[in-house]
């Protein structure tokens, strides 16, 4: 009779064992299950285009498409201040002009694309003027993306000041054949301590209109990016809550690569030595 309660007791435990293996197995699956249903975060990439209907920038550009249908290559001057320059970035290659040349050679294969860096952190638009002909006009880009004010909005120098440094620069470049983009403003965290940013930020869209240069909307899409609540406050802008940092770089850059490719049209790249073949 001992003999077998003991054998029923050691029964009784295998059976308390397999069960319990059963059970952590399924508790286990089930973890595993519930792991893979958590939403993953989205890519860089298709983050940077959140709201992007709402802050369009499609413009025309007759002579970056010319220059890469007669050529095969596209020279953009990056001129700006601290933005351009890439401040608040974690390496050189993580600026926007450096993200923006390798987007652009991705998306336009068999095209030679310089972006050439002419960023100089806490310049004014005045600074800049004073070396258009050196950094701009002696490149012979095709397309010259500024970036300028917000030291001006800053400083408060005077909108009207502004306005014919712009209108001038403007003049100069167009006269050469370039195409011209002006860049917004940064959307701020707290911008509310700088008491005239709204009004310069609407010198530079009167400005653009009056002239007929594209504007790009950074404003509006940095607004969109923190709004979208897809970026913490850490990515998009630095400690200093002025400066842009790595993502906020990227996306920038993916932005301005939607819009170039854009205005560029489907064109064919005549490419030095061979037969031409369209880009996308």
């Amino acid at each position: 009779m001992v003999s077998n309660r003991h054998e029923s007791r050691r029964e009784r435990r295998a059976c308390l064992r397999t069960w319990h293996a059963v059970a952590a197995a399924l508790l286990l699956a089930a973890l595993n299950s519930s792991a893979i249903a958590v939403p993953l975060p989205a890519p860089s990439d298709a983050r940077c285009r959140a709201d992007a209907a709402k802050s369009a920038f499609q413009p025309k550009l007759p002579a970056a498409r010319k220059a890469l249908q007669e050529t095969g290559g596209l020279t953009v001057v990056a001129l700006g201040s601290s933005t351009t320059a890439g401040s608040g970035a974690s390496a050189e290659d993580r600026s926007y002009p450096a993200v923006l040349e390798a987007e652009l050679r991705r998306r336009l294969p068999g095209a030679e694309v310089r972006i050439l860096n002419k960023g100089v952190g806490g310049q004014s638009a005045y600074d800049m003027l004073q070396r258009m002909q050196s950094d701009v006009l002696d490149e012979k880009p095709a397309l010259l993306i500024w970036q300028t004010a917000i030291n001006e909005a800053i400083r408060d120098i005077g909108e009207e000041k502004l306005a014919k440094i712009l209108r001038k620069g403007i003049g100069e470049a167009r006269s050469a054949g370039i195409d011209i983009v002006l860049m917004d403003l940064p959307w701020l965290p707290r911008e509310g301590r700088y008491p005239h940013y709204d009004d310069y930020r609407a010198v530079l869209r009167k400005t653009a209109q009056e002239q007929a240069v594209p504007l790009f909307p950074r404003y509006a899409m940095m607004k969109g990016w923190w709004s979208s609540r897809q970026f913490t406050p850490e990515e998009l802008v630095g400690m200093d809550g002025l400066h842009l940092v790595d993502a906020g770089y990227r996306c920038l850059a993916l932005r301005l690569a939607d819009g170039i490719v854009s205005g560029i049209g489907n064109v064919r790249i005549e490419a030095a030595g061979s037969r031409g073949r369209p880009a996308n």
